[in-house]
Protein backbone atom coordinates (compact mmCIF):
# COMPACT_ATOMS: atom_id res chain seq x y z
CA UNK A 1 0.00 0.00 0.00
CA UNK A 2 1.21 3.51 -0.81
CA UNK A 3 2.59 4.80 2.53
CA UNK A 4 1.54 8.37 1.66
CA UNK A 5 -2.12 7.38 1.84
CA UNK A 6 -3.99 7.24 5.15
CA UNK A 7 -5.30 3.92 6.41
CA UNK A 8 -8.24 2.73 4.26
CA UNK A 9 -10.52 -0.26 4.65
CA UNK A 10 -8.88 -3.02 2.54
CA UNK A 11 -11.95 -3.65 0.37
CA UNK A 12 -11.92 0.00 -0.78
CA UNK A 13 -8.20 0.35 -1.50
CA UNK A 14 -8.23 -1.21 -5.01
CA UNK A 15 -11.13 1.04 -5.95
CA UNK A 16 -9.27 4.14 -4.84
CA UNK A 17 -6.14 3.16 -6.77
CA UNK A 18 -8.23 2.53 -9.92
CA UNK A 19 -9.87 5.93 -9.70
CA UNK A 20 -6.57 7.75 -9.08
CA UNK A 21 -4.64 5.92 -11.82
CA UNK A 22 -5.56 8.37 -14.59
CA UNK A 23 -6.72 5.66 -17.07
CA UNK A 24 -9.99 4.64 -15.46
CA UNK A 25 -11.62 3.38 -18.72
CA UNK A 26 -9.07 0.57 -18.97
CA UNK A 27 -9.34 -0.45 -15.29
CA UNK A 28 -11.87 -3.01 -14.07
CA UNK A 29 -13.67 -3.56 -10.82
CA UNK A 30 -11.71 -6.41 -9.26
CA UNK A 31 -13.74 -9.63 -9.13
CA UNK A 32 -12.93 -10.38 -5.50
CA UNK A 33 -13.76 -6.91 -4.18
CA UNK A 34 -17.08 -6.02 -2.61
CA UNK A 35 -18.59 -2.95 -1.00
CA UNK A 36 -20.57 -3.38 2.20
CA UNK A 37 -23.25 -0.69 1.87
CA UNK A 38 -24.39 -1.25 5.45
CA UNK A 39 -21.11 0.36 6.58
CA UNK A 40 -21.64 3.49 4.51
CA UNK A 41 -23.62 6.49 5.64
CA UNK A 42 -26.80 7.57 3.74
CA UNK A 43 -24.81 10.57 2.44
CA UNK A 44 -22.26 8.30 0.80
CA UNK A 45 -24.93 5.97 -0.55
CA UNK A 46 -26.53 9.03 -2.11
CA UNK A 47 -23.23 10.16 -3.61
CA UNK A 48 -22.78 6.75 -5.21
CA UNK A 49 -26.26 6.96 -6.76
CA UNK A 50 -25.61 10.49 -8.06
CA UNK A 51 -22.47 9.30 -9.81
CA UNK A 52 -24.38 6.49 -11.57
CA UNK A 53 -22.40 3.80 -9.81
CA UNK A 54 -25.35 2.07 -8.20
CA UNK A 55 -26.88 1.17 -11.56
CA UNK A 56 -23.62 -0.48 -12.58
CA UNK A 57 -22.69 -2.62 -9.61
CA UNK A 58 -24.94 -1.80 -6.65
CA UNK A 59 -28.56 -2.24 -7.81
CA UNK A 60 -30.92 -1.89 -4.90
CA UNK A 61 -27.92 -0.94 -2.73
CA UNK A 62 -26.86 -4.61 -2.48
CA UNK A 63 -23.28 -5.60 -3.29
CA UNK A 64 -22.44 -7.91 -6.17
CA UNK A 65 -19.35 -8.57 -8.27
CA UNK A 66 -19.24 -7.08 -11.78
CA UNK A 67 -16.06 -8.20 -13.56
CA UNK A 68 -16.98 -6.39 -16.76
CA UNK A 69 -17.71 -3.03 -15.27
CA UNK A 70 -15.53 -0.08 -16.36
CA UNK A 71 -15.43 3.16 -14.35
CA UNK A 72 -16.59 6.27 -16.24
CA UNK A 73 -13.74 8.03 -18.00
CA UNK A 74 -14.79 11.45 -16.68
CA UNK A 75 -15.19 10.30 -13.08
CA UNK A 76 -13.88 13.24 -11.04
CA UNK A 77 -11.40 13.11 -8.15
CA UNK A 78 -13.87 15.07 -6.04
CA UNK A 79 -16.22 12.10 -6.29
CA UNK A 80 -13.50 9.87 -4.89
CA UNK A 81 -12.98 12.21 -1.95
CA UNK A 82 -16.73 12.41 -1.32
CA UNK A 83 -17.09 8.63 -1.52
CA UNK A 84 -14.24 7.84 0.85
CA UNK A 85 -14.32 10.87 3.20
CA UNK A 86 -16.07 9.12 6.12
CA UNK A 87 -13.60 6.25 5.86
CA UNK A 88 -10.57 8.56 5.85
CA UNK A 89 -11.66 10.88 8.67
CA UNK A 90 -10.17 9.93 12.02
CA UNK A 91 -12.15 10.21 15.23
CA UNK A 92 -8.98 10.61 17.27
CA UNK A 93 -8.87 13.91 19.17
CA UNK A 94 -6.28 16.39 17.88
CA UNK A 95 -3.55 17.30 20.35
CA UNK A 96 -3.82 21.00 21.27
CA UNK A 97 -1.31 22.14 23.93
CA UNK A 98 -2.57 24.90 26.19
CA UNK A 99 0.87 26.22 27.09
CA UNK A 100 4.57 25.38 26.96
CA UNK A 101 4.24 23.16 30.02
CA UNK A 102 1.89 20.93 28.01
CA UNK A 103 4.46 20.80 25.23
CA UNK A 104 7.24 19.95 27.70
CA UNK A 105 5.13 17.12 29.14
CA UNK A 106 4.85 15.66 25.62
CA UNK A 107 8.62 15.17 25.59
CA UNK A 108 9.46 18.31 23.59
CA UNK A 109 12.27 19.78 25.67
CA UNK A 110 13.99 22.22 23.29
CA UNK A 111 13.47 25.96 23.67
CA UNK A 112 11.96 27.66 20.64
CA UNK A 113 8.77 28.81 18.94
CA UNK A 114 5.75 26.54 19.39
CA UNK A 115 2.00 26.75 18.79
CA UNK A 116 -0.40 26.74 21.74
CA UNK A 117 -4.16 27.05 22.18
CA UNK A 118 -4.69 29.18 25.31
CA UNK A 119 -8.42 29.79 24.77
CA UNK A 120 -10.14 26.59 25.83
CA UNK A 121 -13.17 25.54 23.78
CA UNK A 122 -15.11 22.38 22.99
CA UNK A 123 -15.38 23.46 19.37
CA UNK A 124 -12.72 23.22 16.66
CA UNK A 125 -12.54 27.01 16.29
CA UNK A 126 -9.77 27.47 18.84
CA UNK A 127 -7.28 30.15 17.92
CA UNK A 128 -3.71 28.98 17.52
CA UNK A 129 -1.05 31.29 18.97
CA UNK A 130 2.69 31.15 18.44
CA UNK A 131 4.84 31.63 21.54
CA UNK A 132 8.44 31.21 22.57
CA UNK A 133 8.90 28.35 25.04
CA UNK A 134 11.77 28.55 27.52
CA UNK A 135 12.53 24.92 28.37
CA UNK A 136 15.74 25.63 30.27
CA UNK A 137 15.50 28.46 32.86
CA UNK A 138 14.78 27.29 36.41
CA UNK A 139 13.50 23.90 35.25
CA UNK A 140 11.88 25.06 32.00
CA UNK A 141 8.25 24.77 30.89
CA UNK A 142 7.90 28.59 30.67
CA UNK A 143 5.45 30.28 28.30
CA UNK A 144 6.96 33.66 27.37
CA UNK A 145 4.31 36.38 27.15
CA UNK A 146 6.54 39.45 26.88
CA UNK A 147 10.02 39.81 25.40
CA UNK A 148 12.32 42.71 24.50
CA UNK A 149 15.78 42.09 23.10
CA UNK A 150 16.77 44.45 20.27
CA UNK A 151 14.20 47.21 19.78
CA UNK A 152 12.92 45.71 16.51
CA UNK A 153 9.24 45.97 17.51
CA UNK A 154 7.39 49.13 18.49
CA UNK A 155 5.65 48.60 21.86
CA UNK A 156 3.98 52.03 22.04
CA UNK A 157 0.67 50.69 20.81
CA UNK A 158 -3.06 51.11 21.45
CA UNK A 159 -5.21 49.06 23.80
CA UNK A 160 -6.76 46.75 21.19
CA UNK A 161 -3.31 45.50 20.14
CA UNK A 162 -2.29 44.83 23.72
CA UNK A 163 -5.52 42.90 24.12
CA UNK A 164 -4.89 40.56 21.16
CA UNK A 165 -1.09 40.56 21.03
CA UNK A 166 1.55 41.61 18.49
CA UNK A 167 5.13 41.03 17.38
CA UNK A 168 7.09 37.93 16.41
CA UNK A 169 7.45 34.95 18.76
CA UNK A 170 10.97 34.36 17.43
CA UNK A 171 11.93 37.87 18.52
CA UNK A 172 10.13 40.65 20.38
CA UNK A 173 6.43 40.25 21.13
CA UNK A 174 3.48 40.58 23.48
CA UNK A 175 1.21 37.54 23.79
CA UNK A 176 -2.01 39.43 24.47
CA UNK A 177 -4.04 40.26 27.58
CA UNK A 178 -6.94 38.01 26.63
CA UNK A 179 -4.62 35.06 26.14
CA UNK A 180 -3.01 35.78 29.51
CA UNK A 181 -6.41 35.89 31.17
CA UNK A 182 -7.51 32.64 29.55
CA UNK A 183 -4.32 30.88 30.59
CA UNK A 184 -4.23 32.03 34.20
CA UNK A 185 -7.95 31.75 34.96
CA UNK A 186 -7.99 27.92 34.82
CA UNK A 187 -5.04 27.02 37.05
CA UNK A 188 -2.38 28.60 39.25
CA UNK A 189 0.66 30.04 37.49
CA UNK A 190 4.01 31.35 38.67
CA UNK A 191 6.06 34.12 37.04
CA UNK A 192 9.71 34.41 36.05
CA UNK A 193 11.24 37.72 34.89
CA UNK A 194 14.68 37.59 33.25
CA UNK A 195 16.63 40.84 32.83
CA UNK A 196 19.97 41.66 31.21
CA UNK A 197 22.01 44.87 30.94
CA UNK A 198 24.32 45.99 28.13
CA UNK A 199 27.37 44.80 30.05
CA UNK A 200 26.22 41.19 29.87
CA UNK A 201 25.04 40.93 33.50
CA UNK A 202 21.85 38.95 34.10
CA UNK A 203 19.41 38.66 36.99
CA UNK A 204 15.93 37.23 37.50
CA UNK A 205 12.91 37.58 39.76
CA UNK A 206 10.48 34.82 40.74
CA UNK A 207 6.85 35.16 41.85
CA UNK A 208 4.88 32.17 43.12
CA UNK A 209 1.49 33.46 41.97
CA UNK A 210 0.45 35.28 38.78
CA UNK A 211 -3.06 35.91 37.44
CA UNK A 212 -4.74 38.35 35.05
CA UNK A 213 -8.44 39.12 35.45
CA UNK A 214 -10.92 39.41 32.57
CA UNK A 215 -11.47 42.46 30.40
CA UNK A 216 -14.56 43.26 32.48
CA UNK A 217 -12.16 43.98 35.34
CA UNK A 218 -9.67 45.83 33.11
CA UNK A 219 -7.28 42.86 32.98
CA UNK A 220 -6.25 43.56 36.55
CA UNK A 221 -2.92 42.04 37.63
CA UNK A 222 -2.43 39.77 40.65
CA UNK A 223 1.22 38.96 41.33
CA UNK A 224 2.55 37.86 44.74
CA UNK A 225 5.07 35.54 46.41
CA UNK A 226 8.29 37.31 45.42
CA UNK A 227 11.52 35.28 45.68
CA UNK A 228 14.81 37.16 45.32
CA UNK A 229 17.05 34.15 44.63
CA UNK A 230 17.82 35.66 41.25
CA UNK A 231 18.94 39.01 42.64
CA UNK A 232 16.82 41.31 40.44
CA UNK A 233 14.75 42.79 43.27
CA UNK A 234 10.97 43.17 43.45
CA UNK A 235 9.85 45.75 40.91
CA UNK A 236 6.31 44.37 40.60
CA UNK A 237 5.05 44.96 44.13
CA UNK A 238 3.77 48.42 43.16
CA UNK A 239 1.89 46.95 40.19
CA UNK A 240 -0.02 44.24 42.05
CA UNK A 241 -3.77 44.84 41.85
CA UNK A 242 -3.49 47.47 39.08
CA UNK A 243 -5.51 47.70 35.87
CA UNK A 244 -3.83 47.64 32.47
CA UNK A 245 -3.31 51.04 30.83
CA UNK A 246 -2.30 52.25 27.38
CA UNK A 247 -2.04 55.74 25.92
CA UNK A 248 -5.58 55.46 24.54
CA UNK A 249 -7.12 53.70 27.57
CA UNK A 250 -6.05 55.34 30.82
CA UNK A 251 -6.89 53.08 33.78
CA UNK A 252 -4.04 53.93 36.16
CA UNK A 253 -4.23 55.60 39.58
CA UNK A 254 -2.37 58.76 38.58
CA UNK A 255 -4.17 62.04 37.77
CA UNK A 256 -2.32 62.11 34.43
CA UNK A 257 -1.79 59.31 31.91
CA UNK A 258 1.16 57.06 32.87
CA UNK A 259 1.33 55.39 29.47
CA UNK A 260 1.59 58.72 27.67
CA UNK A 261 4.05 60.16 30.14
CA UNK A 262 6.39 57.14 30.17
CA UNK A 263 5.83 56.00 26.58
CA UNK A 264 4.73 52.47 27.35
CA UNK A 265 1.80 50.25 28.38
CA UNK A 266 1.54 48.26 31.59
CA UNK A 267 -0.27 47.69 34.86
CA UNK A 268 0.60 51.21 35.98
CA UNK A 269 -0.25 52.53 39.39
CA UNK A 270 1.17 55.93 40.30
CA UNK A 271 3.16 55.33 38.02
CA UNK A 272 5.76 52.48 37.87
CA UNK A 273 8.71 50.57 39.31
CA UNK A 274 9.22 48.79 36.01
CA UNK A 275 8.43 49.78 32.44
CA UNK A 276 9.10 46.65 30.34
CA UNK A 277 7.05 47.93 27.41
CA UNK A 278 8.72 51.34 27.33
CA UNK A 279 10.91 52.82 24.60
CA UNK A 280 13.93 50.70 23.72
CA UNK A 281 17.04 52.71 24.57
CA UNK A 282 20.69 51.84 25.01
CA UNK A 283 21.62 51.60 28.66
CA UNK A 284 21.95 54.62 30.95
CA UNK A 285 20.30 57.80 29.70
CA UNK A 286 19.71 60.65 32.16
CA UNK A 287 17.98 62.85 29.58
CA UNK A 288 14.74 60.85 29.67
CA UNK A 289 13.25 59.95 33.03
CA UNK A 290 11.88 56.39 33.32
CA UNK A 291 10.74 56.10 29.70
CA UNK A 292 13.02 53.19 28.80
CA UNK A 293 12.78 49.43 29.39
CA UNK A 294 13.42 49.67 33.12
CA UNK A 295 13.53 47.35 36.15
CA UNK A 296 14.04 49.95 38.86
CA UNK A 297 15.02 47.69 41.77
CA UNK A 298 18.07 46.47 39.86
CA UNK A 299 19.34 49.24 37.57
CA UNK A 300 17.23 52.26 38.50
CA UNK A 301 14.87 54.48 36.53
CA UNK A 302 17.42 55.92 34.10
CA UNK A 303 18.82 52.62 32.81
CA UNK A 304 17.11 50.95 29.86
CA UNK A 305 17.78 47.21 29.77
CA UNK A 306 19.21 45.28 26.85
CA UNK A 307 16.65 42.51 27.33
CA UNK A 308 13.72 41.54 29.50
CA UNK A 309 11.37 38.59 29.23
CA UNK A 310 8.32 37.74 31.33
CA UNK A 311 7.16 34.13 31.36
CA UNK A 312 4.71 31.89 33.23
CA UNK A 313 4.18 28.20 33.97
CA UNK A 314 1.65 26.17 35.99
CA UNK A 315 2.49 25.70 39.65
CA UNK A 316 3.37 22.06 40.33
Amino acid sequence: MDPSLPAIRPTLYPTLMNLLSGDAPTRRWLPDDSLDMAQLSPRIQGSITRNSLASSFLPGLTPRRSPGFSLPGKFQLSSVVLLLAPVLISCQETYRPVDCSDIYNHQIRQSGVHTIYPIRSTSHSQSAVEVYCDMESEGGRWTVFQRRMDGSVNFYRPYDQYKTGFGNAAGEYWLGLENLHQLTSHQNYELLVNVEDFEGNTKFALYSSFRVDSECDAYRLHVTGFNNKGGAGDSLHHHNGRKFSTFDKDQDDWPNNCARSFLGAFWYGNCHDTNPNGIYQWGADSTHYATGVTWDKWKGEYYSLKSISMKIRPVQ
